[in-house]
């Protein structure tokens, strides 16, 4: 999981919004500060110019070994194109026509309902901690359709206020990172809802003006025990 903060990213400019919910998959790279070597690799993964070229690979170890047909091997792009797709659409992805068989619909439904009530209760922890009691949150959760490889999601706080994604503290993204996949509910689990209800983002919103007064005490009271 590789969640969207200014401490998290290196291009931080790319974080930058003007509307709400903002997506960032498939529209700009953003690399990780930290995360481990895993999330790097993954990212890398998701750029199209390397998954081609490594696809290709074949083509130019032939044209290595066969010289004489080195020429005729690189003259071929409809054999390439071919290749490319696939392994894109067939072995890197789920035919999109079988697409509604990785989950059921009663699957698919306690799964959603399993997000929101997650989303509900993380936000309105994140909105108690910050004493927020306006400006509707929302939790961004953006996933790579890429099913035979590791699941790239990428997770942001945004608020209507501004518009502005919100810069997460280390408590924050600790308490998204532990609590907002925990099984049954998964990346990999939501992927395939996801692919199966074709949802391209997860906008799920909160109200600050919903939370408690308890709750808000709650937060004051965990933070003040945090700085003592």
């Amino acid at each position: 999981m590789f969640i969207l903060s200014p401490e998290t990213v290196l291009n931080r400019d790319a974080l930058q919004i003007r509307w709400v919910p903002r997506k960032y998959m498939r529209l700009v790279t953003l690399w990780p500060r930290g995360g481990g070597w895993r999330l790097w690799l993954r990212v890398i993964f998701e750029r199209e110019v390397l998954r081609y070229s490594l696809t290709l690979l074949p083509f130019v170890v032939a044209a290595l070994i066969w010289r004489d047909y080195a020429v005729a091997i690189a003259q071929a792009p409809i054999p390439m194109l071919i290749v490319i797709y696939l392994v894109e659409s067939r072995v890197l992805r789920v035919n999109p026509d079988r697409r509604g068989a990785l989950v059921s619909d009663v699957e698919a439904e306690a799964g959603l309902d399993t997000l929101r009530a997650r989303a509900r209760r993380l936000l309105g922890r994140i909105a108690a901690g910050r004493g927020l009691s306006s400006g509707r949150l929302h939790l961004v959760i953006e996933q790579s359709d890429l099913l035979r490889v590791p699941p790239l999601t990428m997770v942001s706080v945004q608020s209507d206020e501004g518009p502005e994604l919100l810069a997460l503290d280390a408590a924050e993204r600790a308490m998204l990172h532990d609590e907002l996949f925990a099984p049954p509910m998964t990346e990999r689990a939501l992927q395939h809802i996801g692919m199966a209800k074709r949802i391209e983002v997860h906008d799920l919103t909160f109200d600050p003006a919903t939370v408690s007064a308890h709750a808000r005490m709650a937060a004051l009271m965990a933070e003040r025990s945090a700085r003592q």
